[in-house]
């Protein structure tokens, strides 16, 4: 494990630092202290907070026996690091969406293809070839943010953001892909829209991925697209 630090944020939390450098390894130990703090909560804690390198844990400084209740905190974010078996998954969850590029369904697959002088398909082929780990699941309720994608279609985010886009949109921002899971505003460039649904605040599991799948894109007809919501919508009505 690289060294670890740790930085006060204010009175009442303290983020540990992994590594300053976003990799798998680094995104198992953030993800695997934060499930174990959860699991097993000190006193006083109120939530972890993991992201790319980090994990912020917020704490009630009043339920502190220390006079120096960060100190005290850190002391056992430690006592815990070191009891905790961080080991690397073998086998995460494999997804693969399903997503209809292009025409109405991406509205700005062209774009993203003349800017890097490719063609449409080509850029299909690119992003559906490379494999994605699901760093955190955040922004937006079950917003996957994924690595991995190639710097070859790696595309600067719109200059105006869109007032409305559509659930299930799949977007680049910058060196990022990620698929909008409800409908909200945003400036990604839309190239294509799966028919799955990412986030349902009704089902046990709200969001449909979980941080450390590996998502995998399907490129799918149109017709397809819409049999699929058909499927679905009489699947409902059974």
């Amino acid at each position: 494990m690289e060294k670890v630090t740790f930085f006060p944020q204010g009175d009442h939390a303290v983020t540990i630092t992994f590594n300053n450098v976003i990799n798998k390894e680094t995104h198992v130990q953030v993800r695997h202290f934060s499930s174990y703090l959860h699991a097993n909560p000190f006193v006083g804690m109120i939530e972890a907070v993991p992201s790319y390198t980090t994990v912020t844990v917020y704490y009630d400084p009043m339920k502190m026996e220390s006079p120096s209740p960060y100190e005290e905190v850190v002391t056992m974010l430690k006592k815990l690091l070191s009891k905790t078996n961080i080991e690397y998954e073998a086998t995460p969850r494999t997804v693969t969406i399903p997503v209809c590029y292009g025409g109405e369904y991406g509205l700005d697959l062209s774009f993203v293809a003349s800017f890097h002088h490719l063609s449409e398909q080509e850029v299909i082929k690119i992003h559906t070839n490379a494999e994605y780990l699901v760093y955190m699941i955040g922004f937006a309720p079950g917003f996957p943010y994924l690595g991995g994608m190639s710097e070859k279609i790696a595309t600067p985010r719109k200059d105006t953001p869109r007032v409305r886009i559509p659930a299930g949109s799949v977007g680049i921002g910058g060196e990022q892909t990620g698929v909008y899971p409800i409908e909200s505003p945003g400036g990604w460039q839309l190239i294509g829209r799966t028919p799955i649904k990412l986030f349902d605040q009704h089902a046990t599991q709200p969001s449909f991925l979980k941080t450390g799948d590996m998502i995998r894109f399907e490129p799918i007809t149109s017709e397809q697209f819409e049999n699929w919501e058909v499927t679905k919508n009489d699947h409902k009505g059974n």
